[in-house]
Formats: structure tokens, C-alpha cells, sequence
């Protein structure tokens, strides 16, 4: 038998965390924590000399595309200092970066968790090979992976890339008795 003791630590970090919607002037947080974690990104998967910065490549990779949401700090002195950010797109995660400084504290499964909560009944993002942080969140989130592909990094194309397409069913709700 299992005594219940509360919240498990990832949850209350994870609720710590406020989400809400991208706002013009969160770009500097966003730029800055993209370029720094994507280093962290290629460094294990295609090498950092695949690496461009938002700035150059958030046009064509469609960052703006659906809905963009911030995770603040709300105990930043109450200045809501912005950690980390996620894009959906057509159910798709096509963004998720927190910053470094803030890596193990659960900014990544609060952002991903509200990207599934205002996507589809199937989820589904793109996790490069050898990116195991981002790929043992989403495995603890419940994706699964159901494809691995090679070709070219998206945003540039120059490099050669490896990715595993990984996706999230929600159950079906079941009718009310």
C-alpha cells in the first residue's frame, strides 16, 4: 500500500510557474533563452555550428504561426521575469525552450502541459536525436515516439539532422453515466 503524502516535488515546482500569452514585449526575454538553451540543443544532436538565432530564423520556422505562451517567474520580485517559452501549431509543439538557468525546475512540463491542454485529442512535436533532456520530458509527459527520420535541420537546411516525431494521445472522456 502506498501512503499519500501530497504533492510530488515536480508538481509543486511545476505550479510555481505562471503561463500565460506571449506579449511584444517578452521578445528579449524569448530571444535571449532561445539562443542559449538551442546551444545546449545542438551541442548533443547536429553540432553548434548548425546554430542560428531567433532573430534569424523565427520567420521561416513560423514562430508565430498559432499561439505563443511565457512561463514567468512570479517570485522574481514581482516582475514576472519570463524562463521559458512553448509554440503550438495545428497540435503541434513547434517551439519549447526554457532558459538554463532554470533547467530541472519543472518550467519545461508546465509549458508542455499547457501546450496539451489547448491542443487536439493527438499532440504531436519533433525532438532531435540526442536531445535527451527534451526527449525525457515528453517521455514522462506520456509521448511516445512513432517515428525516427533523417533529413535536413529545420531553419537550416544546410545540416544534416536526425528526429523522432513523438506524439500524445489524450484518452477519450467517457460519457456521463
Amino acid at each position: 500500500m502506498t501512503a499519500l503524502t501530497g504533492p510530488s516535488p515536480e508538481a509543486s515546482r511545476t505550479s510555481q510557474w505562471r503561463v500565460r500569452p506571449y506579449r511584444p514585449e517578452d521578445w528579449e526575454a524569448v530571444s535571449r533563452i532561445h539562443d542559449t538553451a538551442r546551444l545546449d540543443e545542438l551541442r548533443d544532436s547536429v553540432g553548434v555550428e548548425a546554430f542560428l538565432t531567433l532573430a534569424e530564423t523565427y520567420e521561416g520556422e513560423g514562430l508565430f504561426d498559432d499561439r505563443v505562451w511565457v512561463a514567468e517567474d512570479p517570485a522574481a520580485g514581482g516582475s514576472g521575469t519570463v524562463v521559458g517559452f512553448v509554440a503550438l501549431a495545428d497540435d503541434e509543439v513547434t517551439w519549447l525552450y526554457v532558459d538554463p538557468d532554470r533547467y530541472g525546475e519543472g518550467v519545461g512540463t508546465a509549458l508542455l502541459r499547457h501546450a496539451v491542454a489547448h491542443g487536439g485529442p493527438r499532440v504531436e512535436t519533433t525532438v532531435l536525436a540526442g536531445n535527451e533532456r527534451a526527449l525525457g520530458l515528453y517521455l514522462r509527459e506520456g509521448f511516445v515516439i512513432v517515428e525516427t527520420k533523417e533529413g535536413r535541420l529545420a531553419g537550416n537546411e544546410a545540416f544534416p539532422a536526425t528526429g523522432h516525431i513523438m506524439e500524445l494521445r489524450k484518452p477519450f472522456p467517457r460519457p456521463a453515466a
